[in-house]
């Protein structure tokens, strides 16, 4: 009997030894309201983020945002330097970086903004900087196409709603917009605003030019028929046409909303 109560003992020494020391890191931890907010949320405006800053050689999990986007399933591109940290270098015919998609993008986005860092010379051919692939005829939703020449650049954003019709927002030969081609870095964003049905085009922080869907609102992407995303690529690179992006890429964003032209100045001058 008395080795049983002083077992009993020592078992509630130690627990109460362990509630003692338990209360001290209470203590000495903080709220939980304290802590600082994810910047990149889920559920935040911004739905797929990828800055090329993994330090590790494995090319698939470099190409990726360690808050939002998926792993790859497939990257053959290279690093390099980037706008800020490392970047990603194209010039692979029919390679780019393959995402199994872009979150909840292409579900959200009513309103949107593409914004990236872009470093690229005088295109030989026509050339895709990203692409939302789907079903159609060019199997993609939504797509970033260059070309042109060193005082002539061709931008368009072309985009499939699949049931409703799609729309190209076309940029040729706009005064200042040849810049992008000159192989140095530059910040590129297209802001489509569901309430005014306006694509704006900035290049550094400057309106290039807009391109009005004439009164149609917010975009449905087909989401059901959306089977992944591609950086530096086309939705389809078999087309003699669909070439892949020769330059390089940095800081690669997708938002489900318009950004002011304040907003997209912050991404040019904090280089993100």
């Amino acid at each position: 009997m008395k080795i049983h109560i002083h077992f009993i003992k020592k078992i509630t020494f130690v627990v109460a030894a362990a509630t003692v020391l338990f209360s001290c890191q209470e203590m000495d931890r903080p709220e939980l309201g304290n802590y600082p907010q994810d910047a990149n949320a889920v559920g935040g405006p911004l739905k797929f983020y990828v800055p090329f800053d993994d330090t590790t050689i494995d090319p698939v999990k470099f190409a990726v945002d360690n808050i939002r986007a998926k792993f790859p399933t497939d990257n053959p591109l290279t690093a390099t330097e980037g706008i800020s940290g490392k970047g990603v270098k194209g010039g692979i015919p029919k390679k780019f970086i393959a995402y199994p998609s872009a979150n909840d993008f292409a579900v959200t986005a009513s309103s949107m903004t593409v914004a990236f860092w872009s470093k690229h010379g005088v295109p030989t051919q026509t050339e895709f900087a990203f692409a939302l692939t789907s079903d159609n005829w060019a199997k993609a939703s939504m797509f970033g196409l260059f070309e042109g020449s060193a005082t002539n650049a061709v931008v368009k954003i072309f985009v499939d709603e699949q049931g409703t019709g799609d729309h190209w927002f076309e940029w040729v030969g706009v005064p200042g917009t040849a810049v992008i081609f000159d192989n140095q870095w530059h910040h590129l964003a297209f802001v489509y605003d569901q309430a005014t049905s306006v694509m704006t085009f900035y290049i550094d922080g400057v309106v290039k030019g807009t391109n009005t869907w004439a009164n149609h609102g917010p975009i449905k992407f087909n989401a059901a028929k959306i089977n992944g995303f591609r950086l530096g690529g086309s939705g389809n690179p078999d087309e003699g046409w669909m070439n892949s992006w020769s330059g390089s890429l940095d800081n690669f964003r997708l938002y489900n909303t318009p950004l002011s032209s304040a907003e997209v100045t912050t991404l040019l001058t904090e280089k993100k």
